[in-house]
């Protein structure tokens, strides 16, 4: 181009000098004319610009740089919250940094650990996701990251490449890999103390250098200054909130915990207990053995507390010896009061061992409960605190402040030391009632009931043991008794030549949860399936819905009948019903008794009748005592009725006489 009169050209390229190094040059063409302006040549100059070029892209990366460190301290002006500022740092050192990528770690309290705290750019999570390497190096002071936290300094590489060849380490080949050519690792100090460290990765070559230290240092120990006076903050709050001795919360925090627990409880409909409690004879321990075991065994109660409460907020120390929690997660009194039992006599009672000594530590709690001895936070502390007291003075592990509580909890608690031998003392017994077919009147089935007759109490009624049972597991093993008894009185019956109907068997949620509960209920039948029916709950049979479905179907093929007990009470939908492999729904006794006076009831009690008849179901009412229950029942088309108008629950002997003598009645007719 030179040669057809055009101007000087400039141009930059690289070259290779005789000594290998590689250069930058600036070439400059220029054309030589002769007198008359004729183009007879040209000219060509070429300078070494690579010191050139280096200064003006240090300038670009310091200018980078700064603009780093001005948008960090910037951030730590506004920001109060560690991740918050671990993140933006992270974001900042590559959008305005140009580093490729950059990663936050932090250590834990023993510096052998590290967790990836914050991560920016494509590649960083990849490049920080091997932690354990990271930890090992931490450990054995290897690696750019451990050799900076074992130096508390900032180690770099220039050239991975070159430095791999020397010690080649897993995540320098990562880094190659992702094309980085530079790495610096700065670790954050805290008072002369690594608390963690930032890496740094850049695409360029001989990256780092004095000035790009001194300022890079400078962003790491503003970011640790932040983390510092962070975590000065939040040991303020904490301190605000905690007991600095065994680390619960403080009665601030409770009270706070407490009357969130109640606005949730008044939304819900649910109950909240406050237990109140103290150690008993702790003074004792303070004179006896010191200040110093006292406080040690204040850690240790502080430590069981928290394992037993899933929220540990909600316990909190609120004096000397004293401590606090609360307890939401339970559905009856007697859920409270296991709780409570298997706490106070189980790990609050186990002994300490404080040194090498074994102290044997005592509790006493008073327990107060919303909404029924209370509706606001501060009377619900302030009877708790009385049941307290009471507890002391009747020298009581626990009382709770209604009298009546108290009477009702223990005879809950004696009743499941009772039912625990009950079955092993043959007390069980099976009761029936019959179910009679609503146009003739004769007998179609029997109920099986199952009694409990205590030599001390007496016969028992079934509300008062039957949730015991169940909250303790030994409804399981009953309820295979109950299938056994039932088989043995049709049997008996049979061989006395009296033609026993189906009798229909109540299964219990615990029950039907169990894994193994249809073999156990196939094993137990032994091919007699004809007999029995089932009836289950209608919550029951809503719950897990599909495998309950499994369950019913393979119950089914064991030629079992299968009913829908309290149906109307329940919340099933009309296509899971639907789907129910059932042959049966049992009105509820409710809606029977308030048919006759109740507008709603009779509409309910017609609705399931057209319902039934629609998927064709059979429907049986439950807890029929009038004649004029009995009508209108049999003009909606119900098949089948029980209930006292045809007989109470009696035992099997009564039972065997009831069969006969209806069969002889429909016989003479």
């Amino acid at each position: 181009r030179i040669g057809r009169g055009e101007r000087v050209q400039h141009f930059e390229t690289e070259r290779i000098r005789k000594d290998g190094r590689i250069i930058d040059v600036s070439v400059s063409i220029s054309p030589l004319r002769d007198s008359a302006g004729k183009v007879v040549g040209a000219s060509k100059i070429a300078r070494d610009i690579t010191e050139h070029k280096r200064a003006q892209e240090k300038v670009v990366r310091l200018s980078r740089i700064h603009s780093v460190l001005s948008s960090i301290n910037a951030l730590i002006v506004r920001t109060r919250d560690r991740q918050s500022l671990l993140d933006e740092a992270c974001r900042i050192a590559v959008e305005q940094g140009n580093f490729g990528a950059a990663w936050i770690g932090l250590l834990d309290g023993e510096a052998s650990e590290i967790t990836l705290s914050a991560s920016s750019g494509s590649d960083a999570r990849n490049l920080a996701r091997d932690q354990t390497a990271i930890a090992e190096n931490i450990r054995t002071g290897r690696g750019l990251v451990g050799r900076a936290v074992a130096g508390k300094r900032a180690v770099y590489s220039n050239d991975i490449a070159a430095d791999s060849k020397e010690s080649v380490t897993q995540r320098m080949r990562a880094s190659l890999d992702c094309g980085y050519r530079s790495l610096i690792a700065l670790p954050l100090l805290v008072q002369e103390r690594a608390i963690g460290a930032i890496e740094l990765f850049a695409k360029e070559r001989e990256f780092f250098d004095d000035s790009e230290l001194r300022l890079l240092n400078e962003i790491a120990g503003d970011i640790s200054f932040a983390l510092e006076h962070i975590g000065q903050e939040e040991r303020l709050h904490h301190l605000a909130y905690h007991d600095p001795l065994t680390g619960l919360a403080n009665r601030v925090l409770l009270y706070d915990r407490l009357e969130q627990a109640l606005r949730n409880a008044r939304q819900t409909g649910s109950s909240v207990a406050l237990l109140y409690g103290d150690i008993k004879g702790f003074r004792e321990i303070n004179e006896t053995w010191s200040r110093q075991t006292g406080d040690a065994v204040l850690r240790e109660l502080a430590r069981r507390l928290r394992q037993l409460s899933p929220e540990p907020d909600n316990i909190a120390r609120v004096g000397a010896d004293y401590y606090a929690g609360i307890i939401s997660s339970f559905k009856a009194v007697s859920d409270l009061a296991h709780l409570i039992e298997r706490s106070v006599s189980g790990p609050l009672n186990e002994p300490y061992a404080i040194g090498d000594r074994q102290i044997h530590v005592s509790t006493r709690a008073g327990i107060a409960i919303f909404p029924t001895d209370a509706e606001d936070a501060e009377t619900l502390f302030r009877n708790a605190e009385a049941a307290h007291r009471n507890a002391k003075a009747n020298r009581k592990r626990y009382q709770f402040y209604q009298p009546e509580m108290n009477a009702k909890v223990a005879e809950t608690l004696m009743l499941e030391g009772k039912l625990g031998s009950a079955l092993q003392k043959q007390e069980f017994l099976v009761y029936y009632q019959p179910k009679v077919n609503c146009e003739d009147g004769s007998l179609v089935g029997l109920e099986a009931l199952l009694r409990w007759k205590d030599p001390e109490l007496g016969l028992v009624l079934p509300g008062s043991f039957i949730p015991i049972l169940e909250e303790t597991g030994l409804i399981v093993e009953v309820g295979d008794w109950i299938i056994r008894q039932v088989l043995a009185d049709h049997h008996d019956w049979q061989a006395a030549g009296i033609l026993a109907p189906r009798i229909s068997v109540n299964v219990s949620s615990v029950q039907l949860q169990q894994s193994d509960f249809i073999p156990r209920t196939r094993q137990l039948l032994n091919a007699e399936g004809r007999i029995v029916d089932l009836e289950i709950t209608e919550s029951v049979l809503m719950h897990n819905i599909d495998e309950t479905i499994q369950k019913l179907r393979s119950l089914k093929a064991l030629g079992i009948g299968l009913a829908i007990d309290d149906f109307g009470t329940g919340y099933s939908s009309l296509s899971y019903l639907a789907r129910l492999p059932v042959s049966t729904v049992k009105i509820d006794r409710t809606f029977v008794r308030d048919m006759t006076t109740n507008a709603h009831s009779m509409a309910i009690v017609s609705a399931i009748l057209s319902l039934a008849r629609a998927l064709k179901l059979k429907v049986v009412a439950e807890g029929v005592e009038t004649e004029e229950q009995a009508r209108f029942l049999t003009l909606l088309g119900c098949d089948e009725l029980q209930g006292y108008l045809y007989g109470k629950p009696v035992p099997a002997a009564e039972t065997a006489q009831l069969i006969s003598a209806r069969q002889s009645r429909l016989a003479v007719a």
